[in-house]
């Protein structure tokens, strides 16, 4: 069997769900659909930039608790709950991700695990040369 590296947040969903927030296996990390938690478990305060700016804090901080970067993301995945905030998620997803251009999605939805959830993201690096 191939060794499992987790990484955990705040999320209280975590262990009530049965989840962790990042699973590494060789050099391939996957991050779980991440939406706005503070550490104290609250839905981040603001619109959906705010939200989507802690999302990507909480993907980055599990990709290097796991031994990876920013720019080691390959694909990402924004769930919205408005189409009118694709602009602003958008100019998030740029200012942590821009640098490794990963393949992304961006898509509408009905709704998210909170109804104040205006944005969640998941995300998918491969560790490596990041040519």
């Amino acid at each position: 069997m191939t060794n499992r590296e987790r990484a955990h947040s705040a999320s209280p969903y975590e262990e009530v769900f049965g989840f962790c927030r990042a699973v590494r296996v060789g050099d391939r990390i996957i991050v779980a659909g991440t939406g706005p938690i503070e550490p104290d478990g609250s839905t981040t305060p603001g619109g959906a930039r705010e939200q989507a700016a802690r999302c990507c804090e909480l993907i980055v901080a599990a990709i290097e608790q796991l031994g990876g970067a920013a720019t080691d993301v390959v694909r990402t995945r924004m769930l919205l709950t408005d189409f009118a905030d694709q602009d602003a998620v958008g100019a998030v997803h740029a200012r942590y991700f821009g640098d490794a251009k990963p393949a992304a999605t961006m898509a509408g939805v009905a709704w998210l695990c909170r109804a104040d959830w205006r944005v969640e993201i998941e995300a998918e690096a491969i560790l490596g040369d990041n040519r």
